[in-house]
């Protein structure tokens, strides 16, 4: 046992040696695979954790009450909550007006609450930027901020009053932009809006004929149980002496809004992980393919001194799977590390950009994906090679070419040009299909990405358009899986197209010798790598809109339609100029000197 252990070691290093251009090429589809899914896997982590420590510096409250009522009735609907069973502490009432905003002409929906200068004990919003409230001044959350475009020393008015814009700041009492709760009174349906903060004496005159409600934050001797906390509170409630309504919220509530932008981008990151994997299988078994095709001589010998297929098949496998396993390490850091900076959390949170360890359940599932992308290119390889003959597998001889009649009889008929083209295509058909797989995975995903950039950036708040924050985040992530999705297809295009062109060197010398011209024969073969394109692509344009509209909620605008058919041709485009040089450059070479070599 230690004896063949011993040796499919040295004939792993022996290999990986000997051929490092195409272990490079495995390292990176493989490492584009996992490393995409672990970004999308990280992002979690990465909005509940801003959550957790926008939480613990602004002192989260465990539980927000906010009744509908107004003025007197809505300070006796809070009362009865300070010394609700489970409660230890609490912050406010705060006064609350739903006002409007303006600044540089766009108007749109603000909650104004009302602030001490002096610190409380629940809810102490974190000012990232100016100072915090004052008379004749104004703080605005800092994703509302952003979206605005203001900042400390700019001036805005709310309720129809200038205020000067005295900072920003973050809090974990309410949702971030646009998720603050603006409505109308006496309405529970909740409209898009910013949060911002004023002095508690100026709100009135800021409210003017608007009445003024409350917002009450709680304490909790469990924080964790602030959903049981709201049940058991809730059917108090519904007492017939009590005629307003009570909106309890929960800080799980709270974040879990708060991540709505990343999870949305998250759902981009695992979708393209998919479609990358889809993408490194194909590319890795075209290596694959050529690499044990060019072992079928070692095969022969391995079974002459009396290894069985079950030890050929070991053999094979135990270097992709040395080069899965360290892909997907690779791959685990690289996402990782570089998940805070590719996707950021909304701006409404504090995020310090440490990097925490990967999860268990990542580490599984990055190892998992690298696993089966090693297996599915390598499998059906290795148990041909060690289903091989010995005496076949020694003679080293050419597969001869599955010939079908239909074929022939159409080829007849069709100039040399694209001819020479069918007659390779039809010799190694497999390699035609990883072809066309590539073009409709590259296709609808460029088709796709198209369409969510048609789709519009921003959204109304209050008669103003805004930016859109998960549109802004799901941008960033499909942004990331669009650079790692032509890379890695460029790679794949680049090892098909040079590995035809080795494979063919004989098959157009012969096409040569027949009375081809050197372009013909150069021009074949870049047809040879076009004409499994071509399905590919056009199967592709119609994928990509469903892919999108899977995945899409609401109602999608579509782009010129000329924009969706643009990434198929520039698809056909690359692979043309990518078989035509090598292709071309290789024709020319001697007849002779090709049957020599």
């Amino acid at each position: 046992m230690a004896a063949r252990l011993l040796l499919v070691f040295r004939l792993l290093v022996r290999d990986l040696r000997r051929r490092p251009a195409e272990t490079a090429l495995l390292l990176v589809a493989i490492i584009a695979a996992t490393g995409t899914l672990t970004v999308g896997l990280a992002l979690g982590d990465v909005s509940s954790r801003a959550y957790e420590q926008t939480r613990a510096a602004a002192a989260g409250p465990d539980v927000v009450a906010r009744p509908l009522s107004t003025g007197a009735d809505a300070l006796a609907d809070l009362e009865p909550l300070k010394t609700a069973p489970g409660v230890t502490g609490h912050s406010g009432p705060f006064p609350v007006a739903f006002l409007e905003l303006t600044v540089r002409g766009k108007t749109v929906h603000a909650v104004v609450e009302g602030r001490d200068t002096a610190p409380v004990v629940l809810d102490r919003p974190v000012v990232t930027a100016g100072s915090w409230v004052g008379r004749g001044g104004v703080v605005v959350e800092r994703a509302f901020a952003d979206a605005l475009g203001v900042r400390a020393g700019d001036t805005v008015e709310v309720g129809g009053r200038p205020l000067r814009v005295l900072g920003t700041a973050v809090t974990a009492a309410r949702t971030t932009y646009p998720y603050a709760g603006w409505h109308f009174p006496d309405s529970p349906l909740s409209e898009r809006g910013g949060l911002v903060w004023v002095d508690g004496r100026d709100l009135a005159m800021l409210a003017g004929d608007e009445q003024v409600t409350y917002s009450l934050n709680l304490a909790l001797a469990d924080p964790a149980a602030g959903e049981a906390f709201i049940d058991t509170i809730r059917p108090s409630l519904d007492r017939a002496d009590f005629d307003g309504g009570l909106t309890l919220t929960s800080w799980q509530d709270i974040a879990d809004l708060d991540g709505r932008p990343v999870e949305r981008a998250q759902e981009a990151l695992l979708i393209g992980g998919w479609l990358l994997t889809v993408l490194a299988v194909s590319g890795v078994a075209g290596i694959v393919a050529g690499r044990i095709a060019g072992q079928r001589r070692r095969v022969g010998l391995l079974k002459a001194v009396g290894a069985g297929p079950v030890m050929i098949a070991i053999v094979h496998l135990a270097e992709y799977l040395v080069i899965g396993f360290a892909a997907a390490g690779a791959g685990l850091t690289a996402g990782w590390l570089a998940a805070p900076a590719l996707i950021q959390p909304s701006s409404g949170l504090l995020d310090t950009g440490e990097v925490q360890p990967p999860t268990v359940h990542t580490v599984a599932a990055v190892a998992g994906l690298a696993l089966a992308i090693a297996v599915a290119a390598t499998l059906a390889p290795a148990v041909r090679a060690a289903t091989t003959g010995t005496v076949t597998a020694l003679a080293d001889s050419a597969t001869p070419p599955r010939r079908s009649r239909w074929r022939v009889r159409l080829s007849r008929h069709l100039p040399a040009t694209l001819l020479i083209g069918v007659r390779i295509n039809a010799r190694r058909p497999h390699r035609a299909w990883l072809v066309t797989v590539n073009s409709l995975i590259t296709t609808t995903t460029l088709v796709a990405v198209l369409m969510n950039q048609s789709q519009e950036a921003s959204f109304d708040v209050g008669g103003a358009e805004l930016a859109n924050p998960q549109a802004e985040r799901i941008g960033q992530a499909v942004l990331v899986v669009t650079v790692v999705l032509c890379v890695l297809a460029m790679l794949n295009t680049l090892v098909s197209t040079w590995t035809a062109v080795l494979d063919t060197r004989r098959p157009l010398a012969v096409a040569r010798t027949l009375g081809a011209t050197p372009g013909q024969a150069g021009t074949g073969l870049a047809v040879a790598q076009l004409l499994p394109a071509i399905p590919g692509v056009v199967a592709g344009i119609p994928c990509g809109l469903g892919l999108f509209l899977f995945a899409w909620r609401g109602q999608p605008q579509y782009p010129p339609g000329f924009w969706l058919v643009t990434p198929g041709l520039g698809i056909l485009f690359t692979i043309a100029i990518c078989a035509a040089v090598p292709a071309l450059t290789i024709a020319r070479r001697p007849v002779a000197h090709t049957f020599v070599t």
